[in-house]
């Protein structure tokens, strides 16, 4: 019994073995992938992945580096604290398209000008890479994502045989920049968290080659790359081809954007801070919510900075507005006479809103629009409230 469960132990081993060395036929082709904008944030940016096709073998495989499993130990923990874990999944590229025509977004191939070697070490890496043991990595939204493995791959299996130039990009945008601009009209409130979360690490203009965590800059950074063939420079893309195209539909006006909802809430307590000053009573309940909520945004803002792995929330001077202390003084404005000390302190948080304007203005840190009523609201209340304690 044990022999004969040896014998099929080893020739099931022996057959994944074979499998794993796939000779790929003269026909195959390795080709990258570039997807358009979804409808949801996270696929705001679009997406890259990798297509293996043999005609020969009737193998047409994608390679993914952009999936992660929710239900892993410790998930939401672990993407707070910025140890995100993403794998390198596989699945046949019709069933890849299905799910992008379901979704109305673009899909486009890009055929890369490789001869038989280099396509088979392509292969070759990206089953390697497959494998359980080896599929995982440590995600970063900027720097190690689904889209700059593309690049990281093809350099590692083909080294100095690839050129990228970059030389298509010539703007000088910084992350944040970037993420506006595929967020700007469609994620409003996706990029006001973002620019809440985010800190001023990424105000810095990106080089070239930092631009390629977002698809696009990859696709265009493949259409002007070159491989070297037998000493002469050639196109790393060989063909070009739109697989799947998007239908276009209007972007709907949404009067729940968030400089027009935080604009009414600003107006609202403006208008609460002028009826206190000219019947000289003083409304607890709005000083307690102004405070109570801007020092737990501060407090998340802090965590985000000191207590993360993250490397894109460093920095991050929106805590001048959001002052995480005022979680406790909340508490304090509860009571009928403020205690003296708090005139002082209020006149703390002018400085901090006057210190964060000017920051906004040298471009150290931008700041979402949709802020500037709140702050206008948090400096009319805090000079109401020094004023009223003189």
């Amino acid at each position: 019994m044990n022999k004969k469960f040896h014998f099929i132990f080893i020739l099931l081993f022996s057959c994944f073995q074979l499998a794993a060395q796939q000779k790929l036929s003269s026909k195959a082709t390795v080709s990258v992938v570039t997807c358009g904008q979804g409808n949801e944030l996270y696929s705001a940016f679009g997406h890259s992945a990798f297509r293996v096709y043999d005609p020969f073998l009737k193998l047409d495989k994608i390679y993914n580096y952009g999936t992660f499993d929710f239900n892993k130990p410790n998930f939401y923990l672990n993407f707070v604290k910025g140890k995100l874990i993403y794998q390198l999944s596989t699945t046949r590229f019709g069933y890849f398209l299905q799910e992008y025509n379901y979704e109305n977004r673009w899909v486009k191939l890009q055929k890369l000008n490789l001869n038989e070697e280099d396509t088979q070490a392509v292969f070759d890496f990206l089953e390697n890479n497959a494998k359980p043991e080896n599929s995982s990595y440590q995600y970063d939204f900027f720097y190690d994502n689904c889209s700059t493995k593309i690049e990281e791959v093809i350099k590692t299996v083909l080294k100095d045989k690839v050129t990228f130039n970059n030389n298509h990009i010539t703007s000088n945008k910084s992350h944040r920049d970037l993420i506006a601009d595929y967020t700007s009209e469609k994620f409003k409130w996706g990029k006001f968290g973002i620019d809440l979360a985010l800190g001023s690490v990424i105000d810095k203009e990106a080089t070239a080659a930092e631009y390629k965590f977002l698809p696009d800059y990859i696709f265009r950074g493949f259409n002007n790359a070159t491989i070297n063939v037998d000493g002469k420079e050639n196109p790393l893309v060989e063909a070009d081809i739109t697989v799947l195209k998007e239908k276009k539909q209007p972007i709907p006006f949404s009067i729940t954007q968030p400089f027009i909802v935080f604009l009414v809430i600003a107006l609202f307590f403006i208008f609460k801070t002028y009826q206190n000053y000219t019947t000289d009573k003083r409304s607890k309940w709005v000083d307690f919510l102004l405070y109570f909520i801007t020092g737990l945004i501060g407090v998340v803002v802090l965590l985000l900075w000191f207590a993360t792995s993250h490397t894109a929330t460093y920095k991050n001077f929106n805590f001048l507005w959001a002052f995480a202390p005022n979680l406790v003084i909340a508490f304090f404005m509860f009571k009928p006479v403020l205690a003296k000390w708090l005139a002082n302190y209020n006149k703390l948080l002018l400085i901090l809103l006057a210190i964060q304007a000017i920051l906004w203005i040298l471009k150290v840190q931008v700041f979402n629009l949709a802020i500037i009523p709140i702050m206008a609201m948090l400096f009319i209340r805090y000079s109401y409230l020094i004023v009223k304690h003189k």
